[in-house]
């Protein structure tokens, strides 16, 4: 199969049966054998009955309906699970990510070589202070830590080589930093192309102010599970030991002027009236609770499944 257009979507049946002839129009045009994965998010309108109509009319369609409403990243992990297409593409339900673009993002994975192309919106009509200023802000954010030169990582239309989705795990909410988790899983060739924005022409946006805090903390979690989550105590174990000198170096200095002073009946504070003690002390205990959570987090690995689990490229036997 050519071609998997996997779809998260939660209360969109306005556009549905218009975004399913679109896309049918597209690749039908190119004579790609694809399949239509749509993921129904725990819907409380009618889109699951729209997909059973669409999926009686056209057997390339399939639908997978959640009983509740999990979030975007479980819909999208859930629909790479199902995916047979050599390309994945994703997009959003809302008719505001253009299904024109999917020949150029299937040529630049399997013509140019690419793991992963990310779509950039360039003009958009959504509201400037709610929506774009931040979103800016927040792909700035994106690039200076993770490194990935992406304007618009968190645009849901993305192109994949199948071995990219089959070797990522999409949970949480991290499907904002599949290109982050591409990249950690040793898909290096990520690449961008411009795509146009629609107006969104059905419903509201399901997303709120939230998804910036939220984002920022799973981009720190993430970057930190890529680094250290196999070796937690190379992060927890260096910092609690430098703390842990830091204050023994206080504490002998203290006890040494201490001596000093009575030796040489000099008049001297006690030493717990003293504001370095106390800093001595406490980095000492931070020292230790760090080196336990990092000893901690080798005893937790040591234990895990996926203490072992390396994704290998090529073989030769």
């Amino acid at each position: 199969m050519n071609l998997s257009i996997v779809v998260p979507l939660f209360n969109e049946e306005e556009s549905l049966p218009e975004l399913h002839d679109w896309i049918v129009k597209v690749v039908d045009s190119q004579g790609y054998s694809y399949e239509i994965i749509f993921v129904d998010d725990g819907s409380k309108d009618g889109s699951w009955a729209i997909i059973e109509g669409l999926a009686k009319k056209n057997p390339n369609v399939k639908g997978i309906k959640f009983r509740r409403n999990y979030g975007k990243s479980p819909a999208l992990h859930l629909g790479f699970e199902k995916a047979q297409g050599d390309v994945v593409i994703t997009m959003d339900a809302d008719l505001q990510d253009s299904p024109d673009e999917i020949p150029e993002l299937y040529k630049m994975i399997t013509e140019q070589g690419y793991d992963l192309v990310s779509g950039w919106k360039q003009k958009r009509y959504d509201n400037a202070i709610t929506k774009n200023i931040p979103s800016k802000l927040y792909n700035y954010t994106n690039r200076k830590i993770s490194g990935i030169q992406l304007h618009d990582m968190n645009c849901g239309l993305k192109a994949y080589k199948k071995q990219v989705i089959k070797s990522i795990e999409v949970y949480g909410e991290m499907h904002r930093f599949i290109p982050v988790m591409a990249k950690n899983a040793g898909f290096d060739k990520i690449g961008e192309k411009v795509v146009s924005h629609q107006a969104r022409k059905y419903g509201q946006s399901k997303f709120g102010w939230s998804r910036f805090i939220n984002g920022f903390l799973d981009l720190l979690t993430i970057t930190f599970l890529s680094k250290f989550g196999k070796r937690p105590m190379h992060f927890f174990g260096l910092i609690g030991t430098l703390l842990f000198i830091v204050g023994f170096g206080f504490a002998i200095y203290l006890g040494t002027y201490k001596l000093y002073c009575a030796y040489n009946h000099v008049a001297a504070r006690l030493i717990t009236q003293r504001p370095s003690f106390y800093i001595s002390l406490t980095s000492m205990i931070m020292g230790s609770m760090m080196f336990l959570a990092g000893f901690i987090g080798e005893l937790i690995l040591r234990n895990s499944s996926v203490r072992n689990h390396y994704l290998v490229d090529l073989e030769i036997k």
